[in-house]
C-alpha cells in the first residue's frame, strides 16, 4: 500500500499532538496537515488534496457534520474518519450520512484510531468497538439510511416526523448554541433557524427549549 497522505482536523492541538504520534507509528501513513478551525480544515484539504482526513465532530466555528459535507463536494476521493467525544446515535448516523466511512471516539482513539485509518483506507466501513452493541445494532439495521430508516435517538415517533434540517437545528439548539451561532453553522438565516425551531416544538408538542433539552437527554440525542 502506497503511504496514504493524512489531514487532522481537530481545535484542541494537544489532541492534535497525540494523534500525530500515533499515527507516526504506523510507516503506511504520514501527516500531511493539521487545522483547527472548520474553515482552515476545507481550505488544506483543498490545497493538500490528502488520502485521508480525520475529523472532530465539534468545531469552534461550524458542525464537523457540515464540513463533511463540504469535503465530500469538494474533495469527493477523500476518505474521512470522524473522532468525537460522542457516541450518540445520531451524531453516528448523520456522519455516515454526509460522507464519513469511519468514526471512533476520542476516549478510544489510542487503540482504535490506526485500525480506523487502515479500514477506511481500504474503502472499508469502520465503527469503533468501544461504541455500544444497541447502537451497532440499529447502525447496521439501516437500509438507506436515517431518513427511509426513521432512525431516532431513542426510538421516538414524534422525533422521526422531523426533517434532516429540522433535526440538525433541535441538536444545536440543545447542545446550547444561540440562534446567531446556528444560523452562522448551519449557513442559513437567523429567521430560517426561528422556524425550524418552533416547527420542531409543534411537531414534538413542546412548548419551550428547556422542555426541548429534557427531550433531547430522553431519547438519547444529547448527554
Amino acid at each position: 500500500m502506497a503511504v496514504r497522505r493524512i489531514l487532522i482536523i481537530d481545535d484542541h492541538p494537544l489532541f492534535r499532538e497525540g494523534l500525530k504520534t500515533i499515527i507516526r507509528r504506523n510507516p503506511d501513513f504520514e501527516v500531511a496537515g493539521e487545522a483547527g478551525t472548520a474553515q482552515e480544515g476545507l481550505r488544506e484539504a483543498l490545497r493538500l488534496r490528502p488520502d485521508l482526513a480525520v475529523v472532530d465532530i465539534s468545531l469552534p466555528d461550524k458542525s464537523g457534520i457540515q464540513l463533511v459535507r463540504e469535503l465530500a463536494a469538494g474533495a469527493p476521493e477523500m476518505r474521512i474518519l470522524m473522532v468525537s467525544m460522542h457516541s450518540k446515535v445520531d451524531y453516528i448516523v448523520e456522519s455516515f450520512q454526509v460522507g464519513a466511512t469511519g468514526y471512533v471516539t476520542k476516549d478510544s482513539a489510542s487503540e482504535n484510531l490506526m485500525a480506523g485509518l487502515v479500514a477506511v483506507a481500504k474503502g472499508e466501513f469502520y465503527l469503533d468497538s468501544s461504541i455500544s452493541r444497541e447502537v451497532a445494532k440499529r447502525l447496521m439495521e439501516l437500509p438507506g439510511g436515517r431518513d427511509q430508516a426513521g432512525i431516532s435517538g431513542g426510538g421516538s415517533a414524534t422525533y422521526d416526523a422531523l426533517t434532516p434540517r429540522e433535526r440538525e437545528v433541535m441538536r444545536l439548539v440543545c447542545e446550547g448554541m444561540y440562534t446567531k451561532e446556528i444560523a452562522e453553522t448551519l449557513s442559513i438565516s437567523i429567521k430560517t433557524v426561528e422556524h425550524h425551531r418552533a416547527s420542531v416544538l409543534k411537531k414534538i408538542g413542546l412548548q419551550n427549549t428547556v422542555e426541548l433539552v429534557r427531550y433531547a437527554v430522553k431519547i438519547g440525542l444529547i448527554d
